[in-house]
């Protein structure tokens, strides 16, 4: 049986709990040999890469997946414990929330259908790809080492299509991605009673209905706000004693596309990061707002609108459900959020996620969750080595100048290989049969092998 290294033992052994004593040996298993064989997202690869193709009792690790009895909800409240405790002990806790296309096929496949597909869509070009679309929610914090913010995921739900097989099957009803939504940051919520949760998501989510269930439930929610959307005063205080149903809005005050136009509206220039790149001098206009349509309840933002001088990019228009944010944190917690197609990308270059070959139901909707939960191990474990930050892989022809989930994946991978005697002979005594120099060159080839 595999025994991890004491660097990544150190990480797993927070999630012995959840498992019983044989199961957890076969776990571990996996969960190393996931990550020296992402290229072929089979158990069967995990297997080999340890070198356990010859165990007898192979049958048991894939019932780990479709069969044991494991609570992959638990493990995720596990892994947002040990997030928090490394990244942010202190301050409020910034969490993203989007979707993400897993690219299957297959008629196994319950709930496989066909969806937009943002990553190969241009704005000429609506794509659209057979898979399984899942709802992520990711903890969106600066990493010291790497001097950038990561999002790094740790609760992920399946979110099947209206005509999934079983809603018609037992007559349930089908859940949008913004009720599916409530059902997550809720149990966040019950996760981190104590903590100040604020909630960053693309437009998707700028729903009414889902921002007042987040107001109700103390999180602060950030998201696009449509330039054309209907914005009005608060409602005034009655007087009197007035029968009648009371007014839920004020007067109607400018939309956002009114106030581009109108020369009063006050600017503010300020130095801010936009998508990743580096920081532009924009202007920011804000206010406070009741954002009402008729039959829904409304719902009391800060509205920001971003205008470039330049012309370099759209004017965008944000919202804020907590009041008392000004107009540069808005822009400044939205802009994390652009971490989160970093880490869907990863996933998909070296841990394999689109290459999945599970069709039970069980083994399904654990898998994925378990792949993307691997970014964020992988980065605990290196964030608890302080002699592998600012280690990483350089070359003559491009100078990096800060590691990237890649050189932490080659971190992790080396010491499962030492765990292994990979460059060490197996013969009696300290003589190599092959160079030192050789062994190392192997080695690392090996840790960035994708």
């Amino acid at each position: 049986m595999f025994t991890p290294p004491a660097e990544v033992n150190a990480v797993l052994a927070a999630f012995a709990c959840l498992f019983t004593e044989p199961s957890w040996q076969r776990a571990q298993a996996l969960l190393c040999g996931a990550l020296l064989a992402p290229a072929n997202c089979t158990v069967t690869a995990a297997l080999r890469a340890l070198g356990l193709a010859q165990a007898p009792g192979f049958q048991n690790y894939h019932r780990l997946l479709n069969r044991a009895r494991w609570s992959a909800r638990q493990a995720a409240g596990v892994l947002l414990g040990l997030l928090v405790e490394a990244f942010v002990p202190q301050g409020p806790v910034i969490l993203g929330l989007d979707e993400l296309l897993e690219r299957r096929r297959g008629r196994k496949l319950k709930a496989r259908a066909i969806y937009h597909d943002p990553v190969h869509s241009t704005k000429g070009c609506f794509q659209r790809s057979s898979g399984l679309r899942w709802l992520c929610v990711a903890l969106l914090t600066p990493v010291d080492w790497a001097a950038r913010v990561w999002a790094l995921p740790f609760l992920t739900a399946l979110c099947p299509s209206e005509r999934y097989g079983p809603y018609r099957a037992h007559g349930r009803r089908y859940k949008p991605l913004t009720v599916r939504a409530r059902g997550l940051l809720g149990q966040v919520r019950r996760w981190l009673p104590n903590r100040a949760l604020i909630v960053v998501a693309d437009n998707n989510y700028a729903a009414l209905d889902f921002l007042a269930w987040c107001t109700q439930h103390t999180l602060p929610v950030i998201t696009r706000l449509r330039l054309d959307a209907a914005l009005y005063r608060p409602a005034p205080k009655r007087r009197g004693r007035r029968g009648g149903r009371p007014r839920l809005k004020g007067p109607r005050v400018k939309k956002l596309t009114e106030r581009l136009q109108d020369g009063r509206t006050r600017w503010r220039t300020v130095q801010l990061p936009w998508y990743g790149q580096a920081a532009r001098r924009l202007q920011v206009a804000t206010g406070r707002a009741v954002w009402y349509k008729s039959g829904r309840p409304p719902v009391a933002i800060r509205w920001v609108l971003v205008r470039d001088p330049k012309g370099r990019c759209q004017p965008l228009g944000l919202l804020s459900t907590d009041l008392k944010l000004d107009a540069r944190q808005v822009v400044l917690y939205y802009m994390r959020r652009w971490a989160m197609e970093g880490t869907f990308q990863a996933a998909r270059l070296y841990l394999g996620l689109d290459g999945q070959r599970q069709w039970q139901d069980l083994a399904v909707a654990r898998t994925t969750p378990l792949r993307l939960g691997l970014f964020s191990l992988v980065t605990l474990i290196v964030a608890r080595q302080p002699a592998w930050q600012g280690v990483f892989r350089q070359s003559a022809w491009a100078k990096k100048a800060r590691p990237t989930f890649a050189d932490a994946l080659a971190h992790v991978r080396r010491a499962l290989w030492g765990q292994l005697g990979f460059w060490l002979s197996a013969a009696a005594g300290d003589r190599q049969k092959a160079p030192q120099l050789l062994c190392a060159h192997v080695a690392n080839l090996l840790a960035y092998f994708t």
